[in-house]
């Protein structure tokens, strides 16, 4: 009996499992999916802060425990409390923060990891074998790019880059070896858009999966699962954590993946989180689980403030080319303003001088942080070429030399605005 209960436990709160203690199983997976359909009723926020996160039946705390354990007491060989017996297999912690961002996105299989790119290698594990393909975007992060071409490629899976803008350049990319499809939107660092349920229906006509990073929009702004996508990724440590204080990453799955080839994929991550062993320890998920409680009225900010930005770079002339999905000039705004709540808070632009120019501006702003990662509360500049998508120089996947990525924060938006204008006055 517990196996069954194990799994049907799986992904549900410590907290919210203690009211079930006693019930047979029958009666622990209806509670189960009562509890799930009652979430599925709340508004967003209310979930962020609420789902995976019942107060503590013993003490009545309402902030989930942190517990730094690495292994539990058994009740006799086999016998589990709570189907926790070792921590890289589970910790209460971390399958609070699992609830939650399944919640927040919308699916029910939810997985946390150390980084973003130890969740997106678990599902490429997941679901590529050697002699697959796989369709990337001819504007992707430079992690993942590395990641496909310098590590899966070894595996024996090959890939080939598309603009995700056009679902028929998707379509064209792919073989009749193509397993999976994957999409940022909107991409890092020319925000680019792709249209996600007419992707999605471009990869299931192919038998293909549709996996989306969902990063740069965040839960709040976006629902790749509702709109078409099998699986969500993020890196965590962005938007979700919010605070520039943890690494983390996330996977989740829906009950309804398209493709009846990879039915159980959920399962299959799940084994690769447990065998890889790339878990997010316990303090880190639940900084990040902290991080998601704000994360709409944050991203709400981001989004005033990074449209206030684009005002003021539009009205330069020294500014060649803007890309944000809020423009509606950008060739995404339209599908953007179809699947996203908002346009986001990230930025990018080309300025008249090139790269010795970019690079110069991001040394002058005081405000903007020069460095790299992004969705903190904090604003950072960063030059992309040099920096966060070095690894891509030479490639498809190359960046324009005099572009310029923003991570617009939470800061007081005339400050934001002011210290750009210094720093691109003072560099002319």
């Amino acid at each position: 009996m517990v196996e069954p209960l194990r799994e049907a436990n799986r992904g549900l709160s410590a907290y919210a499992r203690s009211a079930f203690r006693g019930l047979s199983e029958d009666a622990t997976r209806l509670a189960i999916m009562t509890h799930e359909n009652e979430l599925e009723s709340l508004g967003f926020t209310t979930r962020a802060i609420h789902a995976g996160q019942e107060p503590d039946p013993r003490t009545g705390a309402v902030v989930p425990a942190i517990y730094q354990t690495s292994t539990y007491k058994q009740d006799g060989v086999g016998g589990l409390r709570e189907g926790y017996e070792y921590s890289r297999s589970a910790n209460p912690t971390r399958t609070a923060l699992e609830e939650c961002i399944a919640a927040l996105e919308g699916g029910t299989h939810g997985y946390a990891f150390a980084s973003g790119l130890a969740g997106s290698d678990a599902v490429l594990r997941a679901v590529l074998r050697p002699g697959d393909h796989m369709v990337i975007p001819t504007d992707a992060y430079g992690g993942t790019f590395r990641l496909v071409d310098k590590v899966t490629q070894h595996w024996g899976v090959d890939y080939s880059t598309a603009p995700i803008a056009d679902p028929q350049a998707v379509a064209a990319a792919m073989t009749d070896k193509t397993k999976l499809v994957w999409v940022e939107t909107p991409t890092n660092p020319l925000l680019g858009i792709a249209d996600i349920t007419a992707i999605a229906a471009v990869a299931h006509e192919r038998g293909a999966l549709l996996v989306v990073d969902n990063t740069f929009a965040s839960s709040y702004l976006q629902q790749p699962l509702a709109l078409g996508a099998d699986i969500v990724v993020h890196s965590t440590t962005k938007y979700a954590g919010g605070h520039s204080d943890v690494v983390g990453g996330a996977v989740v799955v829906g009950d309804n993946v398209a493709v009846e080839e990879y039915a159980e994929v959920a399962a299959m991550i799940r084994f690769n989180q447990n065998a890889l062993g790339a878990i997010a320890g316990p303090f880190d998920a639940w900084l990040t689980l902290r991080g998601l409680k704000t994360l709409s009225v944050r991203m709400e900010r981001h989004c005033d403030n990074a449209e206030k930005v684009v005002e003021f770079l539009s009205a330069r002339d020294d500014v060649t080319k803007i890309y944000y999905p809020g423009l509606a000039e950008h060739p995404g705004h339209e599908v953007a303003a179809k699947q996203m709540k908002r346009f986001g808070g990230m930025v990018s632009f080309e300025v008249v001088g090139g790269m010795e120019r970019a690079l110069e501006v991001c040394d002058a702003t005081k405000i903007f942080t020069l460095g790299e990662s992004l969705g903190g509360v904090e604003s950072l500049i960063e030059h992309p070429g040099k920096m966060t998508h070095a690894s891509v120089a030479g490639t498809a996947l190359e960046v324009p030399p005099a572009l310029i990525r923003l991570s617009v924060g939470i800061e007081d938006a005339d400050d934001l605005v002011a210290d750009l204008r210094q720093a691109l006055d003072s560099t002319r």
